[in-house]
């Protein structure tokens, strides 16, 4: 792999901590993250594309807390009956609108998920693992779950606020509802301390792909075991 581009000089140094890390794990685990709107999901689905196992930390957040489920039940206890669908699924833009009126409530809604969001999600991993030498979750609240360092190259997407809201009120979001959620989620300028690779995806489809074709680029060369050169 060459450096420039996205990584620059850091490409040498990222390629040589994933081999020691796919050395001692068998397989890559990587996780993309980022703010409502950026585009994470839209990364993962790029990686996907080229060979990836992803696994969906949304998907996992609904599969632990279905009907019957103790997860389920600590919701309503703490947040009221209101949180339901008439059907007993568990009304997701209902319990946002409340868990995110506070940081305080956020904060109880992390301890009721997070414990059991992180268990399904390790085991997700483990099979996802025999499918594919790279593992990607897929995750918004890695940072503020305190579950970084768990990664082997953790990728910030990340985009401008008003591009973030003109996505969000395309898939039915308000912008009132949007901005309350930001202001729960972790500032990026701590996402970005973290972060091994930030990808910056304010502008077009286009230029988000070539920026995913490097990272699997250096993905890549970290599973050939070959030189990273310069140039």
């Amino acid at each position: 792999m060459r450096q420039g581009g996205l990584l620059g000089a850091r490409a040498s140094v990222l390629v040589e901590k994933l081999r020691a890390a796919r050395g001692s794990r068998g397989f890559l685990l990587v996780c993309v993250t980022g703010g409502m709107g950026a585009g994470k999901s839209t990364v993962a689905s790029l990686l996907a594309s080229r060979g990836a196992a992803v696994v969906d930390a949304d998907a996992v957040a609904r599969e632990v807390a279905r009907p019957g489920s103790p997860t389920l039940a600590r919701l309503v206890e703490a947040f009221g009956r209101e949180i339901l669908s008439p059907d007993g699924t568990l009304d997701r833009a209902a319990l946002a609108r409340k868990a995110f009126s506070s940081p305080e409530l956020v904060r109880l809604l992390n301890e009721i998920t997070h414990p059991a969001i992180a268990e399904e999600i390790s085991k997700r991993v483990a099979l996802a693992s025999s499918r594919s030498e790279v593992v990607v979750v897929d995750a918004p609240l890695v940072v503020e779950a305190g579950l970084a360092r768990g990664f082997d190259l953790l990728v910030l997407v990340k985009a401008d606020r008003e591009a973030r809201l003109e996505r969000l009120e395309r898939r039915g979001i308000t912008r009132e509802d949007a901005e309350r959620r930001f202001e729960a989620q972790v500032k990026p300028e701590r996402a970005e301390e973290l972060a091994d690779v930030v990808l910056e995806n304010s502008g077009s489809r286009e230029a988000l792909e070539q920026k995913v074709e490097e990272l699997w680029g250096l993905l890549r060369a970290a599973l050939a075991g070959g030189p990273c050169r310069a140039g």
